[in-house]
């Protein structure tokens, strides 16, 4: 398995641009980018995504995956058909800018059952997996390597517990094995920030426990530091470690334990934080110090571009 850095570019959304971020990977030899949404990029042309390739390849950057940055393709758990029916051309233009850049694999967290309509989230995740069948083909058609999806850190927000990971994992490999020539597989985007606690803030799963258990299904993963009932996520500064819990050693070990059955060759881990609050005034620098102390604290961990 070959292991490699990379970046999500959820810090700059509507702060800095591209090039800033472009500029800011070349200097800490970052090279893959995980292309995080926004609202414009399901109206934008095709000519903005080419574009935006060009530009990264430039700066010797690729455009490896992409993955929402928000819960804009949760429409499946709405129980509304009109929400369904946007989820799904959403989520084939979202398909279709992956191709536009390059990228390897396009996914999602699933979405989010109202909170207030629970007994509703079995009858989500089953019109999220009707619709994913379908979007396998799609993804076929546009020579993606694959589609993925996110575990997260509530109940509210399938898949959170084993089971739910199991199950959704289970139920879409079996139908990519029963249609291997006309629809792609579906991996995990997993996440070593995401565990789960219950509502008294006892601990359900911990993170070590629910990534190793996604191992077998993962393409890709985000790197995140988070706090110990999974309440807030933040960066790898020395001021986040001290709050942290996120083992990076323990998490090396794991990633290149010869008994962790990675389902695919090539794996990438993103450092997925969000940037300083809209709004404010921080500078560049002070975002560039931000993610230049994370993918230092990485690099100190995982060492070079590339590691097998």
């Amino acid at each position: 398995m070959n292991f490699t850095l990379g970046l999500k570019s959820d810090p700059i959304e509507y702060r800095y641009s591209f090039d800033w971020l472009f500029e800011l990977m070349a200097h800490h030899e970052i090279k893959y980018l995980q292309f995080g949404s926004f609202l414009e990029i399901y109206h934008l042309p095709d000519r903005y995504f080419t574009k935006l390739k060009e530009r990264a390849a430039n700066r010797g950057i690729r455009i490896k995956s992409c993955f929402t940055a928000h819960r804009e393709l949760g429409g499946f758990f709405t129980g509304d058909p009109d929400m369904e029916t946007v989820a799904h051309r959403n989520y084939a233009r979202f398909l279709e800018i992956a191709t536009l850049l390059g990228a390897d694999y396009a996914g999602s967290n699933p979405g989010a059952v109202y909170r207030d309509r629970m007994a509703a989230k079995t009858n989500g995740i089953d019109c999220y997996l009707s619709h994913m069948t379908e979007l396998m083909g799609y993804a076929k058609h546009l020579n993606l390597n694959g589609l993925t999806v996110e575990p997260m850190s509530c109940l509210a927000e399938p898949p959170s517990t084993a089971g739910e990971i199991v199950r959704m994992m289970a139920t879409l490999h079996d139908y990519h094995r029963q249609n291997q020539t006309n629809t792609v597989p579906v991996y995990l985007c997993g996440d070593i920030s995401h565990g789960l606690a219950d509502q008294n803030r006892e601990i359900v799963a911990d993170n070590m426990e629910l990534f190793t258990l996604g191992i077998p299904y993962m393409a890709e993963f985000h790197f995140k530091n988070t706090d110990p009932i999974f309440n807030a996520t933040f960066g790898f500064g020395p001021e986040e470690c001290k709050r942290g819990i996120v083992d990076l050693a323990k998490l090396k070990e794991l990633i290149f334990d010869p008994a962790s059955l990675w389902p695919v060759t090539d794996v990438t881990g993103y450092l997925e934080i969000s940037g300083p609050k809209t709004g404010r005034d921080y500078t560049d620098k002070d975002l560039g110090k931000m993610l230049g102390e994370s993918l230092s604290a990485l690099r100190r961990h995982f060492g070079g571009p590339e590691q097998t």
